[in-house]
């Protein structure tokens, strides 16, 4: 099973959003699914077998032990990963993921790739409690994944009523004949997917000399390297089950140039990313944030001092959280988009966040150069299919400035 090269992305007209260009038909989809819910599983089991009947050259990978739990009800192979500890695979291999759940499936499946520098596009369908990152309804799956499928295509496919051919000498060799072999009308090379770039978290633990810290799985590196990692939501720190509040400097900047904001006393503080302030950091008090607002949040939690207030920063702006020697509390748990760490930190050690870097300039007349990012399919469409998601998730999802009492 081998992958296709990094996807291509242009900007879309209104300069937000980007286009989704594949150099060659996706051939490997990582299907991500909710738990324990039967309706999510029978979807799941018709999803796969419309991919497989429509497109028999994508090879279906699941995470082990949802294969093991499917893998009878097909006549045809599936892939996993040989152990569930072991995501190299999916950061390899995988050209896209696609969900069926909730938003915290689609976290889930963003931290498949916490190690990796890339990540491959999601597509995701609500299934789940709340849906604000889901973008599509599960009866629109064939649509939906034959757009994505066939994004910046050739045209024709096997129509000739789309005059555009002008990405036909950009495909690569055998691309124009798999594309071709797909059923029904052409979408045309204007008609790609639109892609949200949502921006993560570049998270460093270190010890009070200086150290790095070796994260825990399932966010470890290969061979047990200290490096960052990438969260899409937030990274949490808490004072857990003690009773003690939690003491913890907070330093704005990189050294020499590093500035003490505060030493503050609260249950625990958030850094999320616009992604996550409609999630801990929004019930924390923190600031709604559209995603395309390059920024990080620094949400108190329940802070003694009724002056801290929630702050909004630029993305690129170092955050340095570090545990007071005068933290009463033995530990201050971590936790990265929900995943807790077993091992606390304790007085002296280090957290250290910034915003991660999504584009690189081009050079002059050119589109910038995506170095990072998850990559969201949003629907594409006018007003009245969705052309701003974010404040359709508002007004539905979260009820934004409903009043009190009134049905909806």
């Amino acid at each position: 099973m081998e992958g296709i090269e990094a996807d291509g992305y242009v900007e879309t007209s209104n300069h937000d959003l980007l286009a989704l260009q594949w150099p060659s038909p996706p051939r490997n989809i990582l299907l991500v699914r909710k738990d324990d819910d039967t309706e999510v599983q029978t979807a799941l089991l018709e999803y796969v077998n419309h991919i497989r009947s429509s497109y028999p050259d994508i090879a279906i990978v699941f995470e082990r032990y949802v294969a093991e739990q499917v893998h009878h009800n097909f006549d045809f192979p599936v892939y996993a990963p040989l152990s569930e500890n072991s995501n190299a695979l999916y950061q390899e291999k995988i050209d896209l993921t696609s969900t069926l759940g909730g938003d915290g499936t689609i976290l889930h499946a963003a931290s498949l790739f916490a190690t990796a520098p890339r990540v491959p596009p999601i597509l995701s369908f609500s299934m789940g409690t709340l849906g604000f990152l889901g973008e599509w309804k599960f009866n629109e799956y064939k649509r939906a994944f034959r757009q994505v499928y066939v994004s910046g295509a050739p045209s024709p496919l096997k129509s000739t009523d789309d005059p555009d051919t002008s990405s036909a000498s950009t495909a690569k060799p055998g691309a124009l004949q798999t594309w071709s072999n797909i059923k029904g009308k052409s979408m045309g090379h204007t008609r790609s997917s639109r892609i949200l770039m949502r921006n993560r978290l570049r998270i460093g633990l270190f010890h009070s000399d200086g150290h790095r810290l070796p994260h825990e799985p399932p966010f470890a590196h290969r061979d047990h390297e200290c490096e960052d990692i990438f969260a899409l939501n937030e990274v949490l720190l808490h004072r857990g089950a003690l009773p003690h509040l939690a003491n913890i400097t907070i330093l704005i900047g990189s050294p020499p140039h590093q500035r003490t904001l505060t030493t503050a006393i609260a249950d625990g503080f958030l850094v999320s990313t616009p992604t996550g302030s409609t999630a801990y950091s929004l019930s924390s008090g923190g600031s709604i944030v559209h995603p395309l607002v390059n920024s990080l949040l620094l949400t108190p939690i329940c802070p003694r001092s009724l002056s801290f207030r929630p702050l909004v920063l630029p993305a690129n702006t170092p955050i340095t959280l570090r545990i007071d020697g005068s933290n009463r509390g033995k530990e201050i748990e971590v936790s990265v988009d929900g995943v807790r760490r077993q091992q606390g930190l304790k007085a002296g050690m280090e957290v250290r966040v910034v915003g991660e870097e999504v584009t690189k300039p081009g050079e002059i007349g050119q589109v910038a150069d995506v170095v990072g990012g998850v990559p969201s399919i949003v629907r594409s469409g006018g007003a009245a299919d969705g052309e701003d998601h974010w404040v359709g998730g508002l007004n539905s999802l979260l009820k934004f400035n409903y009043p009190f009492g009134e049905d909806g």
